[in-house]
């Protein structure tokens, strides 16, 4: 078996240029790592284009032999320790990481589903992939992104998913506004988290909505709000006025599973 040693080679040169957004959207590709998200893209039969392996994994067990077995399916590279450690994002790496195809070819919004969650200009990766996340586990397969929200493809945001970036499609408005416009042609009625409204969370009923989830300083767009059917607000007992990003997307959305599952 013949490991990759240089970092100077071709194929390295070009897995460690995705760490780059600019060189992520010219490539259509992205990377993840780790024997958890490697088994999950699998599993999802994500578009892998290379599995990329450290020489060494073998010989330490790292990774299940029934997972090898389903790796030895696709194309794989060895590299060494010190190659592998040039291209991990992480401290403690796995010892695999692969390269994946963005799938952006579907940018069709799936208007049978009861509600669509949009981000306005969410910043932070974490909230980000954290909020993927809960779409995911709600059983959601698709979530509006605002031009000026958090790439979805960011090394963070893919780790903080935990997987959920192969089942939910990511579709990139290049303005939302015009697209919610276009939302709202089919019936949906647009829903926007404020401070300016008696209504809760709990006092509308979660069908053909849009939930609109705003920028972590700022909140969502005035000209969004202005375009909003229905405000609510999370109602809180203590002094703290305003909540997590994403901690206020899982609050919301669980509210939709509860009145699903009545």
């Amino acid at each position: 078996m013949q490991s990759i040693t240089s970092k100077e080679n071709e194929l390295i040169k070009h897995i460690k240029k995705l760490k780059d957004k600019k060189y992520r959207d010219m490539a259509k590709e992205y990377v993840i790592e780790g024997i958890k998200l490697v088994g999950e893209a699998i599993q999802e039969k994500a578009p892998i284009k290379q599995i990329i392996l450290c020489d060494d994994c073998e010989r330490n067990a790292a990774i299940p032999k029934d997972l090898m077995y389903e790796i030895a399916k696709y194309e794989c590279v060895y590299v060494t320790e010190k190659v592998f450690r040039y291209l991990s994002e992480v401290q403690t790496p796995q010892g695999i990481l692969a390269v994946i195809e963005r799938n952006n070819q579907d940018t069709e919004i799936d208007y049978s589903q009861d509600i669509i969650v949009a981000l306005d200009e969410i910043q932070d990766p974490g909230n980000l992939g954290t909020i993927l996340r809960t779409v995911d586990s709600i059983g959601l397969t698709q979530i509006l992104v605002s031009k000026g929200t958090a790439d979805a493809y960011n090394p963070k945001v893919v780790r903080s998913t935990m997987g959920a970036i192969f089942r939910v499609k990511i579709i990139e408005c290049e303005d939302l506004k015009q697209t919610l416009k276009e939302v709202k042609k089919h019936k949906f009625k647009i829903v926007v988290s404020s401070l300016q409204t008696e209504n809760s969370i709990y006092d509308i009923p979660y069908h053909k909505k849009v939930i609109i989830i705003g920028n972590e300083a700022n909140g969502v767009e005035k000209e969004i709000q202005d375009m909003a059917d229905e405000k609510v607000k999370i109602p809180m007992l203590g002094k703290t006025e305003s909540l997590n990003a994403s901690v206020a997307a899982g609050i919301i959305l669980y509210e939709y599973v509860r009145q699903k599952m009545k």
